[in-house]
């Protein structure tokens, strides 16, 4: 017998009349290819990307999760707290939750108009001017005289009904029928805005 040791093609040419075929398959499978490294690309890239957004999300919301069972059983507890001081004490209790409500929205308040029970009468209070006072005198308080506890905890010394010394040498406002004076005050104010 005969044996093939090795078959050498020297030109693959393919005979004319197929050229454009031969070429357009070539070409196609060139394409697939291509393509398939292409699409193997993007989805080495956004794969990763969908894994890391989807687990920071998933982060977040456990986050958000946790954070809103600790809000509701810490809000859930003071209402409990409240509940127990209430059958304690009612009336004490309303009086301090009013006080404390009220202590909370005049803290982000300026400025306070009050009807003097229906006398036709506006006290006007410049709690801005009250506030930067007050911490004008604070300020200017040595430290020493505030106790080491109330130093370290950061609680501000407690309200008193005494008007500051700063606020002595303000003039005091007219209770009496001339608004014009009190006219003058508001228009100030206005320039202010």
């Amino acid at each position: 017998g005969v044996q093939v040791r090795s078959v050498t093609m020297q030109s693959t040419q393919p005979p004319e009349q197929v050229q454009a075929a031969f070429d357009d398959a070539v070409k196609a499978g060139q394409d697939r290819e291509r393509q398939k490294n292409e699409g193997q690309a993007y989805a080495n890239d956004v794969i990763p990307k969908a894994k890391g957004t989807a687990a920071r999300l998933m982060e977040e919301a456990e986050g958000y999760k946790s954070r809103l069972i600790a809000t509701a059983e810490g809000d859930a507890s003071r209402f409990n707290q409240l509940l127990t001081e209430y059958s304690k004490a009612p009336e004490v209790t309303r009086s301090r939750l009013y006080l404390e409500t009220l202590q909370q929205v005049y803290t982000n308040t300026s400025k306070v108009m009050v009807d003097a029970k229906g006398q036709g009468n506006l006290l006007y209070l410049p709690l801005d001017k009250l506030m930067q006072a007050a911490g004008a005198q604070a300020a200017a308080m040595p430290t020493d005289t505030a106790s080491p506890a109330a130093r370290s905890s950061g609680v501000t010394p407690s309200i008193s009904n005494e008007t500051p010394p700063q606020l002595e040498k303000m003039p005091p406002i007219e209770r009496s029928g001339d608004y014009r004076s009190r006219e003058n005050l508001r228009s100030r104010d206005r320039g202010d805005r």
